[in-house]
């Protein structure tokens, strides 16, 4: 893995100062920043060959829609799909779930069937299925999490039955940052034949994602998350059962034959990609995945889980500072409380020091309501930062105690 210094120049963003103070940037779990390659290749696409993809004819049209399929290319590659038809470009992780709530709630629920969640989806990976349910007459069953912000796997077992159709689980937890038994969650599913789509959001970016290995039916994750440009996302599926799926949306690539008697669908994966897709975001994902694969996303998962040990230490050894997500198996994110100071007071502090962090629910307000809070300060690390903003941080919390005290 290159020298720290030089992946951090590599960011533009990393270099500024914040109320004239270094930035110390702790919020890679909302959204990651760019590296230059990733920003020099939105400027080309718009400067060099910015054109409507597909169904042209002149180059700049040509050129566009060449680097897009390659893009879904890279996509495939990089997860180990076992084709390029099975690569979905979306808006987000939540447009991908979102997707598959409603074309798998239209094929197969009706009244009285269940979904199987975890209780520690964030929003995205709960709504939708709410408001699927609303339609279907369906039910969601939720497994419960230990004091640990672990799943308890036999409670999960119990809730399977025949009455399940679908299960979808975090591969991560965007609030605790533990790490769910994935593996395991979609072997028990798959022995009474039922299918598992993954929220990969939090997942993809702190190591290798293989959902052959994995042997997930849906996968969705965010561009944005994994250094790439907001705006587009992924869904990954199983060939049998999209082509099973009707289209969630209608128009533009998704047609094969339209008339006013009946309209006829494009083949996978265009079926799913109604309208002017997103091609500078996709081919700006493609050149992100190309910088994590030059560092090595082993490298990246050693360096943030040794970020990870240092900050745990640092933190704990904050007197009334509390961490909330203690699974012995989690990412870089830290989740916590200072006793008796209200979490934005915390997160407004440290701000004025340069120091960016998450505060709040985290779009996960059953964790919260698990862990009897209202939210927390969340610091979530990755491979840019340093033990020297670490430090910051623990100098940082230490100032708030000592300002409210």
């Amino acid at each position: 893995m290159k020298d720290i210094n030089d992946i951090r120049a590599d960011f533009p963003i990393l270099g500024r100062k914040i109320y004239n103070k270094p930035l110390v940037y702790f919020d890679n779990g909302a959204t990651t920043q760019k590296p230059q390659c990733v920003i020099d290749t939105i400027n080309e696409v718009f400067s060099a060959y910015n054109s409507n993809i597909h169904r042209g004819v002149h180059f700049l049209s040509d050129k566009a829609s060449e680097e897009y399929e390659n893009a879904r290319e890279k996509v495939r590659s990089f997860i180990n799909a076992g084709k390029k038809d099975e690569i979905i470009f979306t808006s987000g992780t939540t447009g991908s779930i979102n997707a598959i709530a409603f074309s798998f709630g239209e094929r197969y629920i009706s009244n009285g069937d269940e979904i199987i969640l975890s209780h520690l989806e964030h929003h995205a990976n709960i709504v939708p299925w709410q408001m699927m349910c609303e339609r279907k007459g369906a039910k969601i069953r939720v497994i419960p999490v230990s004091d640990n912000g672990e799943i308890i796997f036999e409670e999960y077992l119990k809730l399977l039955s025949g009455r399940t159709r679908l299960v979808a689980v975090t591969q991560v937890s965007n609030s605790l940052g533990t790490i769910l038994p994935v593996k395991q969650i979609i072997n028990a599913a798959h022995s009474i034949n039922i299918p598992v789509l993954v929220d990969g959001a939090q997942g993809i970016q702190h190591g290798v994602t293989d959902v052959r290995d994995m042997d997930c039916d849906f996968y969705a994750f965010s561009g944005h998350k994994i250094y790439g440009p907001t705006g587009i996302g992924v869904l990954y599926g199983k060939t049998s059962l999209l082509e099973e799926l009707p289209p969630y949306q209608g128009g533009g690539d998704m047609v094969q034959n339209v008339s006013f008697s009946k309209t006829t669908y494009n083949e996978l994966p265009f079926k799913f990609e109604a309208g002017t897709m997103n091609f500078p975001g996709a081919i700006g994902l493609a050149t992100a995945i190309d910088y994590l694969l030059s560092l090595g996303m082993e490298n990246i998962k050693r360096r943030e889980n040794e970020l990870l040990k240092y900050a745990a230490q640092r933190l704990k050894a904050i007197k009334g500072l509390k961490i909330y997500g203690n699974s012995e198996q989690k990412i870089s994110i830290i989740s916590f409380l200072l006793k008796d100071i209200h979490m934005y007071d915390t997160g407004m502090v440290l701000d004025k020091l340069g120091i960016a962090v998450r505060t709040g629910t985290h779009c996960a307000q059953p964790v919260m309501d698990r862990f009897g809070i209202e939210g927390t300060v969340r610091a979530s690390m990755c491979f840019y930062n340093t033990f020297e903003e670490i430090d910051i941080l623990g100098t940082g919390i230490e100032k708030v105690i000592s300002m409210f005290s």
